[in-house]
């Protein structure tokens, strides 16, 4: 769904009568970006996106980092003038699905555009006898509730994925709850668990020595972050896709003008080579939609976890 999204297909905006001036005379002030708490990939990846708008607009861009939701709802009742905005991932249109929030995804706010993609990839113990997704659902249907996924928790991205999977293979596999995505990641090096969804980056080295088995990456295309590895949709599972993107917002009603040129410089400076060596360092790769592209995937996506949460009864407290 994403690949049309990619820097390779980037879009160039014309700005016609009003709407040019409008653009043109923004910024005269400071721009405030909201996102999570300081240290994450999510702060990582804001930073690079504020250095690289600082140029190009004339004005300093500061980085407020906020617990997810406090920023979230900051930007939600920001006026909607470009100088207070979000950068935020999947937290944004999933928590809402799982529990009550203070903002509605679609209502409060514009995407500008997606920064950045990281796909998954499906892991199994290496005692496990197989090596392929086909082979790993066969096996899981001659012994249902005999194998056990585990993730971070109810609501989890490693939940979430190892549900979806579930679903469209038709299998039977129990989840186990951990305390965050390292623990869960732990357990599968160990065999207490057998199957996990979960980001290449610290996979990898586990993978390479032989202690995971990777079988395949959850984006619909093949991605660089593991070269050669196929995708589970095209394994086996037509249509699996699971991917965590981050995605830069301002809230709803902004000017296009405005939310055009930003849009712009974003994808402007994601564009250079040593800007996407960053993200790919960290296990990101870069995307450049149009607010449009971002709005359709979104509401997709929200449509997509609802009906994997009702399905498999996710509760988060």
């Amino acid at each position: 769904m994403l690949k049309t999204l990619l820097l390779g297909s980037f879009i160039v905006f014309t700005f016609l009568g009003t709407a040019f001036v409008s653009g043109q005379d923004y910024p005269s002030k400071p721009i405030r970006i909201f996102t999570s708490t300081a240290g994450g990939g999510t702060d990582f990846a804001t930073r690079i996106v504020a250095q690289g708008l600082t140029g190009p607009l004339g004005q300093p861009v500061i980085v407020e980092n906020r617990v997810a939701i406090i920023s979230i709802e900051t930007v939600s009742k920001a006026a909607p003038d470009g100088y207070t905005l979000l950068f935020a991932g999947g937290t944004l249109w999933i928590v809402p699905l799982l529990q009550n929030v203070p903002y509605d995804t679609v209502r409060d706010f514009s995407p500008i555009t997606f920064t950045g993609r990281s796909p998954a990839v499906l892991l199994v113990h290496p005692s496990l006898p197989v090596k392929s997704v086909k082979e790993l659902i066969a096996f899981a249907k001659g012994r249902p509730q005999q194998l056990n996924y585990s993730s971070g928790g109810p609501g989890s991205s490693g939940q979430l994925g190892a549900e979806l999977f579930k679903s469209m293979a038709g299998v039977d596999i129990v989840g186990i709850f951990y305390k965050g995505g390292g623990p869960a990641l732990t357990a599968v090096i160990g065999g207490e668990t057998q199957v996990i969804v979960n980001p290449p980056p610290p996979a990898a080295p586990h993978i390479k020595s032989g202690r995971l088995r990777a079988l395949a990456i959850t984006s619909l295309d093949p991605s660089e972050l593991l070269p050669g590895l196929p995708t589970v949709s095209a394994s086996g599972l037509p249509g699996y896709e699971v991917l965590s993107l981050d995605a830069v917002f301002a809230p709803a009603k902004t000017p296009g003008a405005i939310i055009n040129r930003l849009r712009q410089e974003i994808v402007r400076d994601l564009n250079r080579p040593e800007v996407k060596q960053k993200f790919f360092d960290v296990g990101i790769e870069i995307v450049g939609s149009t607010p449009e592209e971002a709005a359709k995937f979104i509401q997709s996506d929200i449509a997509k976890w609802s009906k994997v949460i009702k399905e498999a009864g996710i509760r988060v407290q």
